[in-house]
């Protein structure tokens, strides 16, 4: 059997221990090593809808998940204050409208806005309403909402190390003092910890966090910083009492030098200020945020340091980097536990069974790369597109220089209001339509497919989508009653 050694715990840890045992424990011989004495993050506590999808390959009860993590259900997340002060939109995980081959809908959508019809384009997406409403269910009358989690980070790593340790995993507790490379190949060895345990292995994956003690450290893969386009470099995070029933939705509130969560869990909520040191100390940054919650503090605020960037090489040698060690996107569209699960799938494509290794782990850094360069644009987006000047930071935003890959995507809606999606971006097209046309980009012109319709028979296309969706949300309960309902303990 191969010997795979795991070093860190954590989500990024219990999440690759969990994936790889559960798919191809047959074949491997799994060792997790972890410190008690050495904190996790911890903060990653909003999810994306594709998580469920990693849950079903690896047979996790959804239920039971949101019980032992206290989860809610996330329809979307609202933004307040990004593109001018007092402004607010959602992006929502839903479609809008209905597609046609030739254009999207928001380009019938504008024709509709054109002719002085169509209300809002908010009214034609079943999730962004139910958000609205604070209305929830997995489906309703053979209509199933697209939805994700907001969970508490810790429970999820004990969570999974328990369905991991039960399907085979060992699990060993100490430090990691020296990482032992091979003189002439340069590959990892062993791991030695500091009371003398020797961890020898044959591929070895990195979740040790910001710290990359293997991939960094030992093998002296660089770092390619993208903090010239996304400035922030530091977190604050304190969990609060709950005051009010969670929404469906994350909260994303700008402020002059950075921007708020509010993560809505069943007992409690999470709360954190991401801020660029550049334009706010650490003591103003507490002040904003302790100045904004809501309910008691159960925490200490908590700083957090970070650069934003890659790692050159995902896979060196024969080592990995999972999760943060393989590199860092702010958490504004929740991504960080969704690029760790993809990097798991993707190992388990590519792994390494036979002699080549080089090829395998080219493939894997070119993907990992395109995924994470794709959703740098994305966030990158945001702070972009902003008509605000009340502060330095927006202002250095605004006018910055950004990739010419998004620089493309923006100039094309602008002026065609199109918007494309493909196999390597995870933002589909309603998601960059919500975001641009949020925060106040809009079309010059646009696809003409519109005008290829009657008056009558745009307006009753468009009336008949937007009565479908309230008629849907009516019948929907409440977030809480559904939550209350489905994480009820079985009978028994």
């Amino acid at each position: 059997m191969m010997k795979v050694v795991i070093a860190g715990g954590g989500t990024a840890g219990w999440l690759t221990a969990c994936g790889l045992a559960t798919r191809l424990g047959g074949l491997l011989d799994i060792t997790l090593v972890e410190s008690d004495a050495i904190g996790t993050i911890g903060v990653g506590e909003a999810t994306i809808p594709p998580m469920r999808n990693f849950h079903q390959i690896m047979n996790i009860d959804e239920q039971a998940f949101m019980r032992a993590t206290q989860a809610t259900f996330k329809l979307g997340i609202v933004f307040e204050n990004w593109g001018n002060i007092g402004d607010s939109y959602i992006h929502s995980f839903g479609e809008i409208g209905q597609r046609s081959w030739m254009a999207e809908f928001h380009e019938f959508w504008l024709e509709a806005r054109s002719q002085g019809f169509g209300g809002s384009l908010e009214d034609y997406c079943l999730e962004l309403k139910a958000a609205k409403a604070g209305k929830f269910a997995t489906n309703v009358q053979k209509t199933k909402l697209n939805y994700a989690f907001h969970l508490d980070a810790t429970r999820y790593a004990k969570f999974l190390r328990q369905i991991s340790e039960d399907a085979g995993v060992r699990r060993v507790e100490g430090k990691i003092s020296e990482v032992r490379t091979h003189p002439e190949t340069g590959d990892i060895k062993a791991l030695l910890l500091e009371d003398g345990q020797l961890l020898e292995g044959d591929l070895f994956i990195d979740c040790t966090g910001f710290r990359a003690l293997l991939i960094g450290d030992a093998l002296n893969v660089g770092y390619e910083d993208w903090s010239h386009w996304l400035t922030s470099d530091s977190a604050i995070a304190v969990q609060t009492e709950a005051t009010e029933p969670p929404p469906p939705y994350t909260r994303s509130i700008a402020h002059a030098s950075g921007w708020q969560w509010r993560i809505p869990l069943q007992s409690r909520v999470g709360n954190g200020i991401v801020y660029s040191s550049r334009f706010l100390s650490d003591d103003e940054a507490k002040h904003t945020l302790t100045s904004n919650l809501t309910g008691e503090m159960l925490t200490e605020p908590r700083l957090l340091k970070f650069a934003t960037g890659r790692r050159l090489q995902a896979w060196s040698k024969n080592c990995i980097s999972l999760g943060l060690s393989s590199g860092f996107l702010e958490p504004l569209e929740s991504t960080s536990i969704h690029m760790v699960m993809t990097g798991i799938f993707r190992l388990i494509r590519l792994f390494p069974f036979g002699q080549d290794r080089d090829s395998l782990a080219r493939r894997f850094n070119d993907e990992t790369r395109v995924e994470m360069e794709s959703v740098r644009d994305f966030i990158i987006l945001h702070y972009k597109q902003t008509n605000r000047t009340d502060s330095d930071f927006w202002n250095a935003c605004r006018t910055m220089d950004i990739p010419d890959s998004l620089a493309h995507r923006i100039e094309l809606f602008k002026k065609n209001a199109y918007v494309w999606s493909d196999d390597t971006n995870l933002f589909r097209i309603a998601s960059w339509v919500q975001v641009m046309m949020g925060q106040g980009l809009e079309p010059l012109e646009y696809h003409g497919a519109g005008k290829l319709m009657s008056t009558q028979a745009l307006q009753q296309s468009l009336s008949e989508i937007k009565n479908s969706i309230d008629k849907t949300v009516q019948q929907l309960p409440t977030h809480q009653d559904f939550i209350e309902h489905y994480c009820a303990m079985p009978p028994g």
